[in-house]
C-alpha cells in the first residue's frame, strides 16, 4: 500500500521530512520524565512514590527503546550521524540495548508484517487468550521473571566481552558507561539506591510496558495474515494515562508507522489526521485505551 496513492505529493514529503528540532524535543522529553521521576523518589522517598515511580520508570525505559527505534530508521533527525549518535549513546546505552542489531531484526518485521514469516510473531500469534493466561503472562513479568530471562545475556556479555562480537561488545561498553555515570551521579547526591530502582524497573514494570505495546500494536487485529495494514496492525487513541504508563513518544500510532516507516514518529498523528479526513480509516476501530485493547485482545476459556 502506497501513501503516495492517498496524499498529495505535499502531503506525502512534508511528512516524510524530519524535524531536527521535534527530535530533540522528544529526546529532551524523555530524560526529563526520567529525572523528575527519580527527583520526587529522592525528596519523597516512602513507599509509595517508589512502587509508583518504579512503574513510570518502566515507561521511560519504553521510551528510551522508542527512540532507539526511530534512529534505527533514520527518521529523528535529518542526519545518519546524528540518528547514530543519539540511538547508541543517549538512547540505548540507558539500558544496554544495541540499536544496529535491534533495527535489522526490525526492518526484517516490516518486510514481512501481514505475513507467516514475520519474525516478531511469537509475540502475538496466540491472541486472543483467556483472561487467566494473560494474568500468567503479566504475573511472570511483575515478579521479574521475565526480565531475569531476558536481560541474563547482559551480564554473560559484560563477562566475556573479549570473546563476543565486535558490534555487541561495543553496545555493552557503551551501556556500563552509561550506567556507571548513572550511578556516580546517584552517589554524588547521597541517593544511590536509585541505582536500583533503575534495576528493578527495567526486570519488572518495562517487561509489561513493553509486552503491552507488543499486544496492542498486533496482537488480535482483524487479520495478522493480510498485507494491508488496517488488517494487521492497531492503533490505539491514547489517553494522558496510557501517554504516561504505556505508551510514550507516541509510540500507540502504529498502524501510521506501518504505513511508511520513513515517517518520524512526532508526525504520526498527523498522518493519523489526514487519513481519518479522506476516509481511509472509515471501516477501521480504535480503541480509546490500553484498557479497552485488554478487553479486545482477551476471550474466555
Amino acid at each position: 500500500m502506497n501513501l503516495k496513492d492517498i496524499l498529495t505529493p505535499q502531503e506525502f514529503d512534508d511528512l516524510v521530512r524530519p524535524d531536527d528540532v521535534r527530535g530533540w524535543w522528544l529526546v529532551a522529553c524523555n530524560y526529563a520524565i526520567t529525572a523528575g521521576i527519580f527527583a520526587v523518589m529522592a525528596v519523597w522517598p516512602n513507599p509509595l512514590t517508589i512502587v509508583i515511580g518504579t512503574i513510570l520508570l518502566g515507561g521511560r525505559q519504553l521510551g528510551f527503546g522508542v527512540l532507539v527505534h526511530e534512529c534505527g530508521h533514520g527518521t529523528l533527525f535529518k542526519s545518519k550521524q546524528t540518528n547514530e549518535f543519539v540511538g547508541e549513546w543517549l538512547a540505548a546505552a540507558p539500558t544496554f540495548n544495541n540499536m544496529k542489531s535491534y533495527a535489522r531484526g526490525h526492518l526484517a518485521h516490516h518486510r514481512l508484517a501481514g505475513t507467516k514469516d514475520d519474525p516478531d510473531l511469537p509475540n502475538y500469534q496466540d491472541y486472543p487468550i483467556t483472561p487467566d493466561r494473560l494474568k500468567r503472562k503479566l504475573w511472570r513479568d511483575v515478579t521479574g521473571q521475565t526480565g531475569w530471562k531476558q536481560t541474563q545475556n547482559i551480564f554473560r556479555g559484560l563477562m566475556n566481552l573479549s570473546r563476543i562480537k565486535p558490534e555487541q561488545r561495543l553496545a555493552l561498553v557503551r551501556g556500563l558507561v552509561y550506567n556507571v555515570a548513572m550511578l556516580a551521579l546517584f552517589v554524588a547526591i547521597g541517593a544511590p539506591w536509585l541505582y536500583l530502582l533503575w534495576w528493578v524497573a527495567m526486570l519488572t514494570s518495562n517487561r509489561i510496558v513493553s509486552r503491552l505495546r507488543q499486544v496492542a500494536e498486533h496482537a488480535a487485529v482483524p487479520d495478522l495474515y493480510d498485507l494491508d495494514p488496517r488488517l494487521n496492525t492497531r492503533t490505539i487513541a491514547a489517553n494522558w494515562f496510557d501517554r504516561l504508563v504505556f505508551c510514550p513518544l507516541g509510540v500507540s500510532y502504529h498502524l501510521e508507522h506501518h504505513m511508511n516507516a520513513r515517517i518520524p514518529i512526532y508526525k504520526l498523528p498527523k498522518l493519523h489526521a489526514l487519513l481519518m479526513d479522506k476516509g481511509f480509516y472509515d471501516d477501521v476501530d480504535f480503541p480509546p485505551s490500553y484498557f479497552t485493547m485488554l478487553r479486545e485482545v482477551t476471550a474466555p476459556a
